[in-house]
């Protein structure tokens, strides 16, 4: 069984860069479909950044194209999300989930978090103006 645990998250001024990490313990399998995902009080969770690893394709929701990006280290153990040039909107406690069945991954829409059944804790990001 998957296990995810968040880490990383701080304050940092606008404009700075954040990575953020993603530990996956218990079994990798199951862990091929991963993603990022962002809630601040108040709003719905929304997606972020999702990786399938078996093609190494990535998918990345509009606002962060270009700034952030996910990637995953070589032994398989951490899923990392770079974030540069942070704006305050950036604020949020971020995500990590997987969809152990990789049908987000197969499917046309990999940023629907309907179909991510196994999340970590989270790990606030909060950028100041």
């Amino acid at each position: 069984q998957v296990k995810l645990e968040e880490s990383g998250g701080g304050s940092v001024q606008a404009g700075g860069s954040l990575r953020i990490s993603c530990t996956v313990s218990g079994s990798f399998f199951g862990s091929e479909c991963m993603g990022w995902f962002r809630q601040t009080p108040g709003k719905e969770r929304e997606s972020v950044a999702v990786r399938y690893d078996g093609p190494g394709e990535t998918w990345y929701a509009d606002f962060v194209k270009g700034r952030f990006t996910i990637s995953r280290a070589r032994n398989l153990t951490t899923v990392f999300l770079q974030m540069d040039s942070l704006a305050p909107e950036d604020t949020a406690m971020y995500y990590c989930a997987a969809d152990s069945t990789f049908g987000s991954c197969l499917s046309t829409r990999p940023l629907d978090m309907s179909g991510y059944n196994t999340w970590g804790q989270g790990t606030q990001v909060t950028v100041t103006s």
